[in-house]
This record gives C-alpha cells, sequence and structure tokens, in this order.
C-alpha cells in the first residue's frame, strides 16, 4: 500500500509503498479516505512526543476516517505501531472507532476530530464543565482554539473569554461565541489589568494552548482577582510558546486552583475515542466551523513543511 512514511526522527514524511497491516484480534480493517495532519501528528514525526517508540521507519498521522469492509464510515484513531492514519490501508482498535453521522463529510470529519478533541475531552472528562460556568481559552486563534470557544458555547458556558497573540484573528472570534477577546500582544501592565478584571468577574476553567509566559501571566491575575476564593480549573493542553513556565508558590496559595492536563496519558484512549464519537455527532446539528484545505497523500513531502496553525491540511487518498 502507498502511505507516508517517517524513515528518521525529525524527517518530513515520504510517499512510498508499505507493507499492509495484518488483521489482530480486536481490530478492524479500515480503507482510508483523509487524514490530516496535527501537532501530535508533527510531534511524534519529529521524534519529540512523549508518546513516541523511537522505532523508525513508521507510518505518519495519529487518525483519520475512512471505510470499513462492510461499507460503515469510521473515524479511528492511535492504529498500533509502526501504522499510522496517512496510508491507504490501516487495521484500527475497534474500541478506537466511532461511526461518522451522515451529515458530516470525510473532509470535515477528519479536519475537525483532533482539534476538536483537544477541547471536547478537556470541558467534559478533565474539567467538569457545568452549564453556566465561565471559560478562558488561552490561545484561542489556532485551530484548537476557535473549536474551544465553539464547544464552550455548545456545553452551555455562559461567558466565553478569549486570548491571542494575533489580534486580526481574535476579533472574527466574537462570530463564534466569544464574549470577551484580550489580546496578548498588550503591554504587560494592560494585558494583566484585562485579566485581572476577568478573574475579579470570576473565571471557572482555563483552557490553555499555549503555555509559557501568558500562562504565567494568567495564573498570577487569578492570584491577584478580588475573587480569589472561587475555584479555577486549569487544563493544560498544548505548549505552542513554551514547554516550561515559572510558577511562584504563592500563586498555589492564594488561589482556589485546580492545575491538570489533559491528553495522551491524562486520559484512557478508549475514552478519547468516545468523546470523538459525541464531537463528530455534535459538528453538524452545533454548526462547528473548522478552516482546512485538501491535498493528495502523494503531495505529502510538500504539504508537510506548508503552515496550518489557521487552516488544516487534510490528505486524500487516491
Amino acid at each position: 500500500m502507498k502511505a507516508a512514511i517517517v524513515r528518521g526522527p525529525g524527517q518530513t514524511p515520504v510517499y512510498a509503498d508499505f507493507a499492509e497491516p495484518a488483521l489482530m484480534p480486536q481490530e478492524t480493517l479500515i480503507r482510508v479516505t483523509a487524514s490530516a495532519i496535527s501537532p501530535l501528528a508533527r510531534a511524534r514525526a519529529a521524534g519529540s512526543h512523549y508518546s513516541v517508540t523511537g522505532e523508525f521507519p513508521f507510518v505518519a498521522g495519529v487518525d483519520g476516517v475512512g471505510r470499513r469492509d462492510d461499507g460503515g464510515r469510521v473515524y479511528f484513531a492511535f492504529p498500533r505501531a509502526p501504522y499510522g492514519g496517512m496510508a491507504e490501508v490501516v487495521a484500527a482498535p475497534v474500541a478506537h472507532c466511532a461511526p461518522i453521522p451522515d451529515d458530516l463529510d470525510d473532509t470535515t470529519a477528519a479536519a475537525i476530530a483532533n482539534p476538536g478533541m483537544s477541547s471536547w475531552v478537556a470541558y467534559k472528562e478533565r474539567a467538569r464543565l457545568k452549564p453556566g460556568e465561565t471559560v478562558l481559552v488561552n490561545g484561542a486563534t489556532g485551530t484548537s482554539g476557535r473549536l474551544a470557544v465553539q464547544i464552550a458555547k455548545h456545553l452551555g458556558a455562559k461567558k466565553v473569554i478569549a486570548t491571542g497573540r494575533n489580534a486580526e484573528a481574535l476579533e472574527s472570534l466574537a462570530a463564534l461565541g466569544a464574549d470577551v477577546t484580550i489580546p496578548l500582544s498588550e503591554d504587560s501592565a494592560a494585558l494583566e489589568n484585562s485579566l485581572i478584571a476577568q478573574f475579579s468577574e470570576g473565571v471557572d476553567v482555563v483552557i490553555d494552548y499555549l503555555w509559557g509566559r501568558s500562562a504565567e501571566r494568567i495564573l498570577a491575575a487569578a492570584a491577584r482577582a478580588v475573587t480569589r476564593a472561587r475555584p479555577i480549573r486549569f487544563v493544560q493542553v498544548g505548549s505552542m510558546t513554551g514547554e516550561n513556565i515559572t510558577l511562584p508558590s504563592a500563586v498555589l496559595r492564594a488561589t482556589a486552583i485546580e492545575l491538570m492536563g489533559s491528553g495522551l496519558g491524562s486520559v484512557p484512549l478508549d475514552r478519547l475515542a468516545s468523546a470523538i464519537g459525541e464531537l463528530l455527532q455534535a459538528a453538524g446539528p452545533a454548526g462547528f466551523k473548522v478552516a482546512f484545505k485538501t491535498a493528495p497523500l502523494s503531495d505529502v513531502e510538500r504539504a508537510w513543511g506548508e503552515s496550518d496553525t489557521t487552516r488544516r491540511t487534510v490528505f486524500v487518498m487516491g
């Protein structure tokens, strides 16, 4: 079969032949139709993600959409190594598959599943978001962050605060459900005042895609706000602007804050797949919007290097 093959850490995937997977117990064979590039897929190809086995070569991609032998359309995630989503055929664990609703086409499902899952799981599995609560999305201008704003509203958030580095993109989030936008490009004093004002009014959940300096400022603002005793669930999802932060001990003593992560390892894979199934069922009726472009899998070497922070790349087979 044809596949996007990673031959070594940090190497761009190449379009070449790879042996078809042999079906194992509790797996189902899927003819792949679409598979999207995601930050996780990139990190695993680079050899930098904590879930990487360190064995090469392997097929790039962590998920995709396709058809079983019975014709049923399914989303699949996390095939066993060395197989991945960017191939003509995949053998995926049955527990890691979810049906695709009729109102969602293959490419849209592939585009929305991984970035939408990041916040759907963070809200439902980790933060346990309740209707009527206030959410702050740190890093809301990327694909995952834009979906996080939409999903928060769909799940019943009363107020959504969005932060981001791209001021123009930040302004567009009002149409997707953001009630307040805070540009991270503001000078330190203005940013601190804006954040403290929001935490003083009350923030229940923070979904963080950036980490780094912006996360430090958000945590510090929470500690300085008037309503410091209000519990805050801070869910760390991504690290686009830094792998580490400086966390003063006083922040934890001065706030009723619960720090947690959401990702591979913090939520079992079968629950991740189940959450994606819920997301896909909701996507059509809720009108979730995601920007993406398509490319043939044979074009993987060129497309892999293009920026996709605001528009995902979905590879189509055939």
